[in-house]
């Protein structure tokens, strides 16, 4: 039993935090580079709140060149229980549309260019995705979407692209035919990398537009994902103010917070002690270090 740190990461449409108290700005590295931006530290009443924009402040940062990896090490070592991202959207299905909000329950994932693992040559683990997100917090954040009088869809499926460009109009129905409702350029590895820090994830997605494979609309055009982007923010703002209130006084364990105990395969008289070092705060549980 203890409290909650909830790490928020902020998409395109959420570059801050109503309400948080005591906030300061700090500047971290990790083994793997430094984060996307530094973490603001404070809390939302009893909530502790670690806040990383994905893409860095102005939103400098392109999808293939986040460093998911020192993202989520910063989100960890800074004493992070669970995630709640955020992400803009592309729809793929006719009643997800734009201004919708999405808790996306499965991915698939078709980055080529990211590293999808804290783990390598001296410590293999081969942690489960086979359920990706945490169905605890995607509960209270559908149930915050709702609070804050927000179009909700659940249980949706996000398809993961490399970027930056959109889709060609072949993958965007290809993707549909998969059974993929949304599509996105950030949640993988992001999602992979949580759940081998063993934080519980959840994703609320913000659709801002229907992709390409609708051959009467316009093809998507940044001009229009920013305006239905600007327009998502306030809900956006207003369901994270309510998934923090409503989160319990005392943060019961979660299943997710020890998956590692189960996924470690190298003998411990094989494992790389240079690499246990670099992963002191993932290990430090399962390890006793």
């Amino acid at each position: 039993m203890g409290g909650w740190t909830i790490g928020i990461i902020g998409g395109s449409g959420l570059y801050a935090i109503d309400g948080l108290e005591e906030a300061e700005w700090r500047a971290v590295d990790t083994p793997f580079g430094a984060p996307s931006d530094q973490l603001l530290f404070g809390r939302v009443g009893a909530v502790n709140i670690v806040f990383l924009p994905r893409h860095g402040r102005g939103h400098v940062i392109p999808p293939s060149e986040l460093n998911a990896r020192a993202n989520i090490y910063a989100l960890k070592a800074a004493g992070v229980t669970d995630v709640l991202a955020i992400s803009s959207i592309g729809s793929l299905q006719e009643e997800l549309e734009p201004g919708r909000f999405v808790i996306v329950e499965q991915f698939i994932d078709r980055t080529t260019q990211r590293n999808p693992s804290f783990f390598g040559r001296g410590l293999v683990a081969h942690v489960s995705m086979a359920e990706p997100v945490c169905p605890r917090l995607s509960g209270f954040a559908a149930a915050a979407v709702a609070r804050a009088g927000g179009k909700l869809s659940e249980g949706a499926t996000y398809l993961a692209m490399e970027g930056p460009q959109f889709s060609s109009r072949a993958e965007s129905l290809l993707y549909r035919q998969w059974g993929a409702d949304v599509i996105g350029m950030t949640a993988m590895p992001e999602a992979r990398l949580a759940r081998e820090a063993e934080l519980p994830y959840a994703l609320i997605g913000m659709v801002t537009d229907y992709d390409c494979w609708r051959e009467s609309e316009a093809h998507v055009e940044v001009s229009e994902v920013i305006r239905q982007m600007h327009a998502n923010g306030d809900l956006a703002r207003r369901s994270v103010a309510h998934f923090l209130a409503a989160l319990p006084p005392e943060r019961t364990p979660s299943p997710l917070d020890t998956v590692l105990d189960a996924a470690l395969i190298t003998a411990p008289d094989h494992r790389d002690p240079a690499l246990i070092a670099k992963l002191t705060p993932l290990l430090a549980r399962v390890l006793g270090g």
